[in-house]
């Protein structure tokens, strides 16, 4: 019963659609809702009573409500009245083969107790139990758990590699540091130093997060500051390979550098926002023949 399509008429025939398109950010570190809004604007041309619309992708809270929300009623039939509107934020580990869709906890809220209840029913016929769904009261609040899932993780990053360049200058093996606090059974959980993350949710979210809060005249300084210093790292990993080469009497222009992976991370063949690939290009930028 699956029929792959690039024609968006094709949605009429069903009774619920599941938006999950790119968010990614502007030059100027700003929301970029371009993709969400051709896809709702395709979808509000075959709209009718009873469908169940539901937003996936990561964006800041009050999309659905007061982006989606408008374009879908211009049509003239009314959200939770005439037509379902949910958000439940799509939860992928890329990579990881213990947690995919069926056994992935799923978090979804509606416009009303009955597009909540509609967009659970439909998410739990995915599900292995019936325990993995849990409901929320208004979309506003799945969006916002999900920015702080993410955030939660681009700030402790940030706390992880600000660590491993104080314990350099003071020769402690940031590894072992690491593995000695992970013994501790309750209160702590392991993050490891690195390039800065990639992707298309770590190193977005927080900002997407950062902008919505200035509408409140909201400063979010320590999610700004963890993507500062996460941002920083390449930078920083270039420092450290110029000590390291300089320690052998070479120059870093004229090296030959060989950099193995370019994706976002391991296992996986997405270069969305690769960390890897800036640093190649600040290998370039230096003059070594990466």
């Amino acid at each position: 019963k699956f029929l792959a399509t690039t024609n968006p008429a094709d949605l009429a025939t069903a009774d619920a659609i599941l938006i999950c398109v790119p968010t990614p950010l502007t030059e100027s570190r700003d929301p970029d809702l371009s993709y969400v809004t051709s896809t709702v604007q395709a979808i509000a041309k075959i709209l009718r009573p009873g469908q169940l619309i539901v937003l996936e992708s990561t964006t800041y809270p009050g999309t659905t409500t007061e982006f989606v929300r408008p374009i879908l009623e211009e049509t003239g039939l009314r959200a939770g009245t005439d037509f379902h509107l949910a958000f439940s934020p799509e939860r992928v580990d890329p990579g990881n083969a213990k947690w995919n869709v069926r056994n992935t906890p799923k978090v979804v809220g509606g416009l009303t107790p009955q597009c909540t209840e509609l967009a659970k029913t439909l998410l739990l016929s995915l599900m292995d139990d019936a325990s993995l769904v849990r409901t929320v009261e208004s979309p506003d609040v799945a969006e916002m758990a999900k920015l702080l899932e993410n955030t939660y993780r681009a700030v402790n990053i940030a706390l992880v590699n600000e660590l491993a360049q104080l314990c350099h200058e003071m020769g402690i093996d940031v590894w072992s540091v690491i593995d000695a606090a992970a013994t501790k059974p309750f209160g702590f959980q392991a993050f490891y130093p690195g390039i800065g993350p990639g992707g298309h949710c770590i190193p977005v979210d927080p900002f997407y997060l950062a902008w919505k809060a200035r509408e409140y005249d909201f400063q979010t300084r320590f999610i700004e500051l963890a993507a500062d210093i996460n941002d920083q790292m390449a930078a920083y990993v270039i420092s450290r390979m110029q000590d390291v080469l300089n320690e052998r009497s070479i120059s870093l222009r004229g090296a030959n550098i060989l950099c193995l992976g370019a994706a976002f991370k391991s296992g996986v063949s997405d270069v969305r926002n690769s960390r890897a690939i800036h640093v190649m290009e600040l290998l370039r930028e230096r003059g070594a023949v990466v």
